[in-house]
């Protein structure tokens, strides 16, 4: 066995010319003190000689110790930015505060609690006109060749001399053009006070439009409107009965044959009913703000 030297410094070791140590002639000299001014290195670094850092650590010499370059244990104090390359491991309390980046792939495995409150913010304007604030909630889903591609759309960009202050969403599909090419086809949904469905068709020598079954339960049968198209020629058409809220009868008062296009509306009877104006902000809506939920970027004006 070769021989090994120890050096047993009991009260400061200093390495270079600046002591950093005590700033003050009060201070009290604490035994096993150490001062080092130039780049350190310690462990097998991949620095080769190049001082990257005041303080450069590698893993140890295979043998000497468990592979691990770093351990802390207790509280640990980082002040300024922290780049990381490689795996972090996060066990037991991790706390955070400030700005973190992170570039670069990240996985989260096994739990994750979030505690306290999570705002997403833009622009807050205090002076001048009001900015409408834009509530996200699941993306549009379009399909195209069997694959599913998941697009948001995109409200409230005004250009100038708009005032935003009077602006709501609108709420669009974005499809590719069915018919040309590199082309796109945007609609948006009809808004009213009422929150309806509708049925349309079309009768031929028949005089009865049968509704949905599911009407019984999803529209109040004292909201029904009906809209009647006569085709080909005059037809003195009007709506003669309403039965149980699932058939329309159809009479023609020139005694004729009935021919005609029809469109049938309804208002929602599973939910409360829409109250159009009120005073206040959002929330101060007299109703049931929960049953308001939306597909895509809805637009709130607050």
């Amino acid at each position: 066995m070769s021989d090994l030297t120890i050096a047993n410094v009991s009260e400061k070791l200093l390495v270079g010319q600046l002591d950093l140590s005590f700033l003050t002639a009060g201070d009290k000299l604490v035994p096993g003190t150490a001062v080092i001014n130039g780049p350190c290195f310690i462990g097998l670094t991949p620095q080769f000689g190049l001082a990257r850092a005041a303080c450069m650590i590698g893993p140890p010499i295979l043998g000497s110790a468990a592979p691990v370059s770093l351990e802390v244990t207790g509280i640990s104090n980082f002040a300024g930015i922290t780049n990381t390359a490689g795996t972090i491991n996060d066990l037991a309390l991790s706390n955070i505060f400030g700005f973190t980046s992170r570039i670069g792939a990240e996985i989260q495995a096994a739990f994750k609690a979030i505690f306290g409150l999570k705002s997403n913010a833009a622009v807050q304007i205090t002076q001048g006109p009001k900015v409408c604030q834009a509530v996200t909630t699941t993306p549009l889903v379009h399909a195209q060749a069997g694959v599913f591609n998941t697009i948001v759309a995109n409200v409230g960009v005004l250009g100038p001399g708009v005032d935003i202050s009077k602006c709501a969403g609108k709420k669009p599909f974005d499809i590719p053009h069915p018919t040309k090419e590199g082309w796109r086809l945007r609609h948006v949904c009809i808004e009213g006070p009422t929150a309806d469905v509708y049925v349309r068709g079309r009768l031929n020598n028949s005089n009865v439009i049968e509704l949905p079954e599911y009407w019984r339960k999803l529209v109040d049968p004292e909201t029904i409107t009906v809209n009647i198209t006569p085709i080909g020629t005059h037809q003195e058409l009007y709506v003669y009965k309403i039965e149980w809220g699932t058939r329309i009868l159809i009479k023609n008062n020139c005694g004729s044959g009935i021919n005609c296009y029809y469109t049938v509306y309804g208002e929602r009877a599973d939910t409360d009913k829409n109250i159009p104006e009120y005073e206040g902000t959002y929330n101060d809506y007299p109703g049931d703000n929960g049953q308001y939920t939306s597909s895509g970027t809805a637009a709130i004006v607050q």
